[in-house]
């Protein structure tokens, strides 16, 4: 068994191993390890408690600032935009720029811009409060995506045969990011005024990075000949991009102790197709959709929106491994840059889902109402869910069939040698 302080020895990357190396390795976390879930954690905290602070308070300010109700919305959504944008980016330029310097930066940069909307309040209001309101919060996505693109591929790295086990537990401090941030930046907006919230959450963010830049190990890898065109036109990474944006546009907090049931690669595979089927079922129920004739009531929203978040979390979990698995089984190299480019695209996949998602859920909702809008929603993860299904039917199929004449073909050439030609 390896000291605590010692790596871990070669696994293969993709959490795709043999079902014994799991426990062939140390059961004990490397030093290395340890400081790399440190890093991602924080990242996760912090970033989603800056994401989702502007929530209770932000747009009544802006509306004093002279912000319509449209612009307050572009506002926000801009910032899946360009984090989509960024993703790309960045995913396909990680080994060139270094993971830990994106990692750093991009925690940094986030910092910064978070303490700068504190002060936007002084801005004078009309089109240069909104435009200094876009550039920053288009900063904030840009520098957002730098740090979660290159956590994304650092953890891949540190844990290749535990990828989906790590992803899905740190996601719980994601998902208390969220939670936190809106219930703490109501009450000190409430008691403090605007300027507080932002530059205290801001300022805790910049304190992370020193302790980011001490702990967080540096990896290095040669770029990559892949791109993600190559990558995304893999019809199974094409299915899975489809899961990934259709839960993202009806995002709900992950579940990671599911995470623990995702280490074998046939497991993971259902839990993406029943994953997406439950999250359908959901959002039929969610209004409830007016075919169903049920009453709406509230222990029934709730029960609903706590399946939803189980059932997400059973489809995004295995998503960025089967990912990265079907990379490898094409060709792609194994290290850090196919990492990036899956951490990219996952990222980017994730903002599409978060663009579309309000920009159309609000356009439904004012054209047929929140029963069927929420209905369409759940169509989007059926078919998300039907077509991942039929696809793994089928690849499972062809793969049986390919066995099956692997054997024949070995058989004869076992006849062939034990019965040779006497002529």
């Amino acid at each position: 068994m390896d000291s605590p302080g010692d790596p871990e020895g070669p696994r293969p990357p993709g959490g795709d191993g043999p079902p014994g190396g799991a426990r062939e390795t140390s059961r004990r976390l490397s030093r290395e390890q340890i400081f790399v879930l440190i890093s991602a954690a924080s990242i996760n905290l912090g970033s989603m408690m800056c994401y989702s602070i502007l929530g209770p308070f932000f747009p009544k300010e802006a509306e004093k600032k002279g912000a319509s109700n449209t612009v307050i919305g572009m506002i926000f959504g801009c910032y899946a935009l360009f984090d989509l944008l960024a993703s790309l980016v960045f995913g396909k330029y990680l080994v060139h720029i270094g993971a830990k310097f994106m990692f750093v930066a991009g925690m940094f940069v986030s910092g910064g811009v978070t303490v700068l909307f504190g002060v936007l309040d002084q801005v004078p209001e009309g089109p240069v409060f909104i435009a200094m309101c876009f550039l920053v919060r288009i900063t904030d996505a840009i520098s957002f995506a730098a740090a979660i693109t290159a956590s994304s591929s650092i953890l891949a790295k540190a844990f290749p045969n535990n990828v989906a086990t790590v992803m899905g537990s740190l996601e719980s401090f994601s998902g208390l990011g969220l939670v936190l941030g809106p219930p703490l930046g109501g009450f000190l907006y409430q008691s403090f005024g605007y300027e507080v919230p932002f530059i205290l959450l801001g300022c805790i963010v910049l304190l992370m990075v020193p302790l980011n830049m001490c702990i967080l190990p540096n990896y290095e890898s040669d770029p990559g000949k892949h791109s993600f065109w190559k990558l995304i036109i893999l019809p199974k990474v094409a299915f899975i991009s489809f899961v990934i944006t259709s839960l993202s546009s009806g995002f709900g907090f992950l579940d990671p102790t599911l995470s623990l049931f995702v280490l074998e690669k046939h497991l993971r595979k259902w839990l993406l197709v029943f994953g997406n089927l439950i999250t359908a079922g959901c959002y039929v129920f969610l209004g409830p959709a007016p075919f169903l004739h049920i009453k709406s009531q509230l222990w029934l929203l709730v029960l609903i929106l706590v399946i939803n978040g189980i059932s997400a979390g059973m489809s995004l979990i295995p998503a960025f491994p089967e990912i990265l698995s079907c990379a490898h089984e094409n060709g792609f190299e194994e290290g850090l840059s196919t990492l990036g480019l899956v951490s990219g695209l996952f990222g980017a996949l994730w903002s599409v889902g978060a663009f579309l998602g309000p920009t159309l859920g609000g356009f439904l909702y004012e054209k047929i109402g929140f029963e069927w809008a929420a209905a369409l929603q759940g169509l989007w993860a059926l078919t998300s869910g039907l077509v991942m299904g039929l696809f793994y039917l089928l690849e499972h199929s062809r793969r049986r069939r390919r066995s099956k004449l692997q054997n024949i073909l070995g058989t004869e050439e076992e006849r062939t040698a034990l019965l040779p030609d006497e002529t």
